[in-house]
């Protein structure tokens, strides 16, 4: 669990006839919803990754990867096809907590196993592989919110619009807003966990916005974004920067590490990690040679503070914080209970 994934994957658009790939080995299946930001591509790549190499051990004979525009219309469409496809398992990053229950249920009552993760899905049936994004928010927002004393104004920036993830994170942000009454949110935006998006939209308020003191953020390579936003808006930020929520982006842990040497800057980064996509491939083997899961297993976060700050500084650009997910390490950690 040392080693990190990194790199991108072009998106892989499946249009083949539709046909059963039983007589090379049992199929794996990545319905994902989205694939427009720095933390799915990289989650398509540790699937890929994983994949492959499941392949050429001789676990499964084939996978699949299918990717969304972010609408549930077209991801109930992908399921549709891997259904007539008779894959073996569906692994689904969901576009929508409850609008894909109902193709779910079909994948299941033809006897498809269906693993949601990240985005997850609630019908009964799938298998759910989640972070504790309640939880891990809820800690975030409070040491953001300390280190500016609990007072000052904020802005809250949710991620992908619809997502599962967004009104986890977003319900936590506001249950610990509510600890601090001297914190103002002065704006909230989208900003589609991305960093173009996330600039645009913070550069569009900030005009209108008192001083910004924190910014309660969601990940996804949103952070790096954000900071660049106040950046070229200068003024007042030049030398006082608001406290910035980190999602795991290795250019903001850079930019952040920059401003600490320059004048002690603090803040805290939190992510969920884009390996999940090779545990839930390893997740899925695992079910095909017959391990019993629970229902719902929850994945680690990765956390940089100033103690360690240091250590991730000198990380590749562009890319998410994120160990890689063995199969050994989902049988122990996932499966042992």
């Amino acid at each position: 669990m040392n080693r990190f994934v990194w790199g991108s994957v072009a998106a892989l658009a499946l249009s083949a006839p539709v046909q059963s790939f039983a007589q090379d080995g049992p199929v794996v299946a990545l319905s994902n919803s989205f694939f427009g930001n720095t933390w799915r591509q990289q989650m398509v790549q540790a699937f890929t990754d994983a994949g492959n190499e499941a392949k050429e051990q001789g676990l499964i004979g084939n996978f699949i990867v299918m990717n969304g525009d972010g609408t549930v219309v077209q991801q109930q469409a992908h399921m549709a096809e891997l259904i007539l496809r008779g894959v073996d398992v569906i692994t689904i990053n969901a576009a929508s907590e409850t609008a894909l229950n109902g193709v779910i249920e079909e994948a299941c009552a033809v006897g498809i196993i269906v693993i949601s993760f990240d985005s997850v899905a609630s019908a009964p049936c799938n298998y759910q592989l989640n972070f504790d994004f309640d939880g891990y928010k809820q800690a975030q927002a409070r040491a953001v919110l300390e280190l500016i004393g609990g007072e000052g104004n904020a802005i809250v920036v949710r991620g992908v619009a619809g997502s599962a993830p967004d009104a986890a994170m977003y319900q936590a942000q506001m249950s610990v807003l509510e600890e601090f009454p001297g914190v103002t949110v002065v704006a909230e935006v989208y900003g589609q966990a991305t960093a173009a998006v996330a600039q645009s939209a913070i550069a569009n308020v900030l005009p209108s916005l008192p001083h910004v003191d924190v910014v309660l953020a969601q990940g996804g390579s949103d952070d790096i974004g954000i900071a660049q936003a106040f950046s070229q808006f200068g003024g007042s930020y030049t030398d006082r920067m608001p406290v910035i929520e980190g999602g795991g982006g290795t250019d903001f842990v850079k930019w952040w590490a920059e401003e600490n040497a320059r004048n002690g800057y603090q803040t805290v980064s939190m992510n969920t990690t884009p390996g999940i996509g090779g545990a839930a491939m390893w997740l899925a083997v695992s079910m095909l040679q017959g391990a019993e899961a629970p229902r719902e297993m929850i994945m680690p976060v990765a956390t940089v503070d100033a103690d360690n700050l240091p250590a991730y500084a000198d990380l590749p650009s562009g890319m998410i914080i994120s160990p890689s997910y063995s199969l050994e390490w989902v049988q122990q950690n996932l499966l042992s209970n």
